[in-house]
């Protein structure tokens, strides 16, 4: 067997490629169209001295590593039986196992180069003579904490990354160690392959989602794992390597140990050459119990055709071929099981109809704490979010449409949240108009009881029947429930008495009307379990299967040709609770509460760093302020606050008495001068210019409705204090947030997003979702090799 191996950065030198470029000058043509530059004058010339430049350095070596590779490949006829490459070099791996083609791996390595050429600071040193335990030991003894071990080299030759100045310091203490026979300062402007790196690792993912790979045709060693490649986690291991360490000693081993085995360095210098030999001389191959041999055959089942893997078969004995038990068998048919990716969860027709990639969505968050940056950062990212325009006015919507419009304008995923609002109709109706003025055509329903005029006026527009005579809808609702009952009127078409009050006020067509009867009042129904905002507290277990159950229940009652999906939302904020909701049948999923402790969310930094210390215990019920007579209720963080214990006082003030002239004087003032800071007078005075006319006189005839007018005060009040992020009345802050976030504080602790600085909503739920998917794959695994 023959393995090619692809050398990395510290290999270029010039000159080399030399005719390469002549002989296969389509291709260096289509390198020189994507750079921008010559890549035969920077490797054959280098007259700027670019060569050593990372964001230069990356591209020719990838360019040249190719075109060495296609000149082997077309002189020998034959193709290798393994690949690797030593970090960069790892891409030329996956070009030759057809991963992707010449051009598209040339652009990844490009964004590679100038991401990880923008890490400043940094610094990088062999160290000679020591291993991996040694060294290991060497920087705990040292308190060189802040150190990672970045390359595996050989078992002697290991390379350490970190701040600039620290692996300076560790320069003589490592030389004063007799076993070391050389410490070398490497020439890197970053510290590659460590923790280091987490911010080029970062852009690179939402780089990476806009591109797919093709089946691997030659098993490829992944630099991380030190294993082949499973098919579908190419993606996340391209993401993974910028921060995790090179195993490159270990893939050598491994391969070594997968029988007799030839390794030939293809591209500029023989660096690893010299390593294998290295490695050959001071360690042993790795060779493979029947249990881990079959392991990686599940874990790269995709990635190794069955005559290469043929040599692992044949190892096995007699007996164990004709005496397998029923946990062999179990574990045949988790070699046969390939795996799910993130783009194959949920409903495939969910993801067509909104051209999104994930089934997956960032939910409203009132006052527009759910920002337009939120949206635009999703759509970018091939996903979706909705704009919170529960408290906004028609003015900042409008901006915010028009804001998202231009920024998704090659037809990105994109919501708008609609609130219900039971006060105020004429408002929801305003906001429809809105809507359909600028073309929305995607609206989240939120916090409705029942359907509305508003609601059914937004659905009929532009409905139309295609040639199959199928009713086609082109405004999409998707309606958050907590309650059967409520569901049950979105599964079913709108109601008839209300498309009979809209026809007879001409505000939709005989047309719409009839077609209306066609289809349900939402295209997608998501159950909203314990979460955040409006909850009826609902435990996601028993939630989902039963709207599942309903919505099965309503499709056979009224045979519509299309199916509505239902969705999960409330208390996902880790990839167990992700993984759960889509067990359970989940079409798709919204996160909510960890969107809220991020850049993009538009509330104060005060508010984020509150949110970024609870854990799931710190959280509480409290009166909803837009239904503050009703007795809805809303989840918000208590952690050192008071806003839930002063709002539920309220409530039950409200309750008891029938004006506040019946509540005692010592009360009264504790409201006045401890939850309002300013007298019940003042706080009117105030109201008269926020509610309709006909709110204040109803609320001069009747003193309970004035009482309650003045205490929903309190509400916006506190929501202001919290997104202004006042220093003096921060226990007062009122913050929208369920358990999700503890959870999801808890998983992320110790990492780059431990600190909300650093989270931002696209790179949340990418790293959700893999997530997801990776504990999917492992505990479906688990289970197959467990069962008899």
């Amino acid at each position: 067997m023959i393995t090619y191996v692809f050398p990395g950065q510290g290999s270029q030198s010039k000159g080399m490629g030399g005719s390469l470029f002549d002989e296969f000058k389509e291709l260096t043509a289509k390198a020189d169209e994507i750079l921008g530059y010559s890549i035969k004058q920077l490797c054959l010339e280098d007259a700027d001295s670019n060569l050593g430049e990372t964001q230069y350095t990356q591209p020719a070596l990838y360019v040249v590593n190719a075109l060495g590779y296609l000149k082997k490949v077309k002189d020998t006829g034959k193709e290798p039986d393994y690949v690797a490459g030593h970090s960069l070099g790892e891409y030329n791996a996956l070009f030759a196992a057809e991963a992707f083609d010449f051009t598209t791996g040339l652009k990844l390595v490009q964004k590679r180069g100038q991401l990880m050429s923008r890490a400043v600071g940094g610094g990088m040193g062999a160290v000679i003579g020591l291993n991996e335990e040694q060294i290991s030991d060497a920087l705990k003894k040292n308190n060189m904490l802040t150190i990672d071990i970045a390359n595996y080299n050989s078992p002697t030759q290991i390379v350490i990354s970190g701040l600039r100045k620290d692996i300076e310091d560790a320069q003589p203490i490592f030389e004063g160690m007799k076993e070391v026979q050389m410490f070398l300062l490497l020439k890197t402007s970053g510290a590659f392959h460590s923790r280091y790196m987490q911010e080029a690792r970062k852009e690179f993912e939402i780089f990476l989602q806009d591109f797919t790979f093709s089946d691997l045709h030659i098993p490829v060693i992944s630099n991380v794992y030190a294993r082949p490649y499973k098919q579908f986690a190419v993606k996340q291991n391209l993401i993974e390597q910028i921060t995790q360490p090179v195993k490159w000693t270990e893939s050598i081993r491994y391969l070594m140990g997968l029988g007799e085995m030839e390794f030939v360095e293809i591209g500029s210098g023989n660096v690893l050459t010299g390593l294998i030999r290295r490695i050959k001389r001071e360690a042993q191959p790795l060779i493979l119990t029947d249990i881990e041999s079959k392991n990686d055959l599940q874990k790269d089942d995709l990635s190794i055709p069955p005559e290469r893997a043929s040599f692992l078969i044949e190892a096995e004995t007699a007996e164990v071929h004709n005496q397998k038990s029923n946990n062999e068998k179990a574990k045949e048919n988790n070699r046969k099981f390939e795996g799910i990716s993130p783009s194959s969860l949920g409903s495939a027709a969910f993801k067509k109809d909104y051209n999104i990639q994930y089934a997956y969505m960032t939910g409203a968050m009132y006052r527009g704490i759910a920002s337009k940056e939120m949206v635009v950062k999703m759509g970018k990212a091939k996903m979706m979010g909705f704009l919170g325009t529960g408290g906004l006015n028609v003015p900042q919507i409008e901006a915010a449409i028009q804001y998202i419009q231009k920024e998704l304008s090659e037809g990105q995923a994109y919501g708008m949240n609609l609130l219900h609002n039971p006060l105020d109709p004429k408002k929801e109706e305003e906001i429809v108009d809105l809507y359909l003025l600028h073309g929305v055509k995607t609206l989240e329903a939120a916090a409705f009881i029942s359907i509305t005029p508003a609601l059914v006026k937004y659905r009929a527009k532009g409905m139309t029947r295609n040639l199959q005579g199928e009713v086609i809808a082109f405004n999409r609702i998707i309606a958050k429930v907590s309650r059967p009952e409520v569901a049950e009127a979105f599964f079913s078409p709108a109601p008839e008495r209300i498309v009979a009050k809209l026809l007879a006020e001409k505000k939709i067509t005989e047309e719409e009307a009839d077609l209306l009867k066609a289809v349900p009042m939402a295209d997608d129904i998501c159950a909203e379990a314990d979460s955040a905002g409006h909850t009826d507290g609902g435990v996601a277990s028993a939630l989902i299967p039963a709207m599942i159950t309903l919505r099965d229940q309503m499709m056979k009652k009224y045979q519509y040709q299309k199916k509505v999906r239902v969705g999960a939302a409330g208390g996902i904020g880790t990839p167990e609770a992700a993984a759960a909701a889509f067990i359970m049948g989940a079409d798709f999923i919204v996160t909510g509460s960890i969107n809220q402790c991020t850049v993009e969310a538009s509330t104060s930094s005060n508010v984020k760093d509150l949110l970024q210390q609870m854990n799931v215990q710190d959280t509480d019920y409290a009166p909803a302020g837009d239904m503050f007579e009703m007795g809805a209720k809303i989840q918000v963080l208590k952690k050192g606050l008071f806003f839930p214990i002063r709002a539920n006082k309220l409530y039950e003030l409200y309750r008891r008495y029938n004006s506040l002239d019946e509540i005692d004087e010592k009360t009264k003032v504790q409201i006045q001068e401890k939850y309002f800071k300013k007298s019940f007078s003042d706080v009117y005075q105030d109201i008269k210019s926020f509610y309709p006319a006909e709110e204040i006189e109803k609320a001069e005839r009747n003193p309970k409705h004035k009482m309650a007018l003045i205490f929903r005060w309190y509400f916006g009040y506190s929501t202001r204090l919290a997104l202004g992020g006042s220093e003096e009345n921060k226990v007062d802050y009122q913050i929208h947030c369920g358990p999700a976030l503890g959870a999801f504080n808890q998983w992320v602790k110790g990492t780059n997003l431990e600190d909300w600085k650093q989270r931002n909503v696209d790179v949340i739920a990418v790293k959700l979702m893999n997530d997801t998917v990776e504990l999917l794959n492992q505990r479906y695994k688990n289970f197959l090799e467990n069962c008899n």
